[in-house]
């Protein structure tokens, strides 16, 4: 007797739009959620219900999280400037850097998400697939490029993003088209954007529909995948991305200072469920060899064995991990090779010698410097007399460096000249954000992914 299929399936069948009831509940004043469906649809679109566990003896208070789309973690001075005035007016007044190198905005209520959602996408970003069961943010070496290497790996994990995007026409009929913005905070996103010197990469490729016209993804089908999907970049000698624990990861070959291609690790997860034998962390299998010119054809068929193997009778069991642990490394080279038309080959070798980021200064290969900040569990805020939010705003206004986010939850500040240096360690100091070059162990690695904060 074969298993029946998870609500969270039925749900995506119905509406492969990934539209739900999200407009009809955000048009409705008297409603302060969303409902139990509409909880599954809106993670597609970068949101999390979620309510104050502490506050539910007296009744539900609902809030949620919204989650960007960085890829790489690289922010321009311009969109990070737009974030800190968001995070004010519509969330908790916090950023929170998260471990796939993104933004969180936490306390976000009902009538504040659209229009957030709305400047986050008119400031050249996007929030749609940080959540649900497609690609997330793509992850990638978090140090400003030291030479054409970097450059290149930034711009096939940009490449592997746009192509992973679902093609729902829902999100932007909701979020872009649907909503209007304040027109006093319209004129300061505009003035931000002229900052940002680039198209937004986040826009998907065009929609299409089946033979009835009706939508169709033509990765993800109408049931999209099983479960979240994670894809990171790394470049050997450091695994600042932990690239083993990706479902999909891509590390970096290089010879005689030339980028050959990349090594392809598969099967990576560490989540596990307590007390449910089924469940495991898992390390990625190394698949093979790919040059930069397959990136995104092998990405797509990794994704789409996900989407035709992965369980969906149990959502605990789903991730693209099992489907490697319990088929076998060799049946996915093989299914693997039969999508491609031919196997991949044999991976090269590779050796990672350390993990985690580097504070202080350090100077860029093009004699620009960069400055790596430690940010405790990611989160950005004022707090007393440490007033890291108000220090990175001047920073950014004065000085606009990208802003590179890292995948432990701290923040890099590049593309500074040498004589801005010193004006930008005042404004820290000012602001009791004295840099810290060694944490410790244990505060150093300390992570935390919350609910609320």
């Amino acid at each position: 007797m074969e298993k029946p299929l998870t609500k969270n399936e039925s749900l995506k069948a119905e509406k492969p739009d990934l539209s739900g009831n999200i407009r009809a509940t955000l048009a409705d004043p008297s409603l302060d959620r969303f409902s139990g469906d509409d909880e599954q649809f809106i993670k597609f679109h970068g949101i999390y219900q979620q309510d104050d566990r502490d506050k539910r003896k007296t009744g539900k208070e609902y809030s949620v999280m919204v989650r960007t789309r960085q890829t790489g973690g690289i922010v321009p001075a311009g969109q990070y400037l737009v974030y800190d005035e968001l995070s004010s007016l519509f969330a908790n007044g916090t950023l929170r850097i998260t471990s796939r190198q993104t933004f969180q905005f936490h306390g976000v209520l009902q009538k504040g998400i659209g229009p957030l959602i709305k400047s986050i996408n008119e400031a050249l970003s996007s929030t749609i697939a940080t959540c649900g069961d497609v690609n997330r943010n793509v992850t990638a070496p978090s140090n400003p490029p030291v030479d054409a290497i970097g450059v290149a790996v930034d711009e096939d994990a940009f490449a592997l993003t746009r192509a992973l995007l679902p093609r729902t026409t829902a999100y932007h009929s909701i979020w872009v088209d649907g909503v209007q913005l304040d027109l006093g905070l319209d004129e300061k996103i505009a003035k931000a954007r002229a900052s940002i010197d680039q198209a937004n990469p986040y826009l998907p490729p065009p929609a299409e529909s089946d033979e009835s016209g009706a939508p169709v993804d033509p990765l993800y089908g109408k049931t999209y995948l099983p479960r979240k999907f994670k894809t990171g970049f790394a470049i050997p000698p450091n695994n600042d991305t932990d690239i083993f624990t990706n479902d999909m990861g891509f590390v970096a070959v290089i010879e005689n200072g030339k980028l050959l291609g990349y090594n392809l690790l598969v099967g990576g997860g560490l989540g596990t469920s307590h007390g449910n034998k089924l469940t495991y962390p898992r390390l990625a299998d190394v698949i093979g060899f790919l040059t930069r010119d397959q990136v995104i054809a092998v990405g797509s068929a990794v994704v789409a064995i996900h989407r035709d193997w992965g369980d969906r009778t149990d959502r605990k069991h789903a991730r693209i991990k099992y489907v490697l642990q319990e088929k076998g490394v060799e049946w996915f080279r093989a299914e693997l090779g039969k999508r491609l038309g031919a196997p991949l080959p044999l991976a090269k070798p590779f050796l990672f010698k350390g993990q985690g980021d580097a504070f202080g200064w350090f100077k860029q290969a093009d004699g620009l410097w960069f400055l790596g900040l430690f940010v405790e569990t990611g989160r950005i805020k004022d707090a007393g007399d440490y007033k890291l939010k108000t220090a990175l705003r001047e920073i950014a206004q004065k000085f606009g460096p990208t802003f590179r986010l890292t995948a432990t939850q701290n923040l890099i500040l590049s593309d500074i000249k040498e004589s801005d240096k010193e004006a930008i360690e005042k404004i820290l100091h000012a602001q009791g954000c004295s840099i810290v070059f060694n944490p410790g162990l244990v505060k150093g690695r300390g992570m935390a992914c919350p609910a609320l904060p």
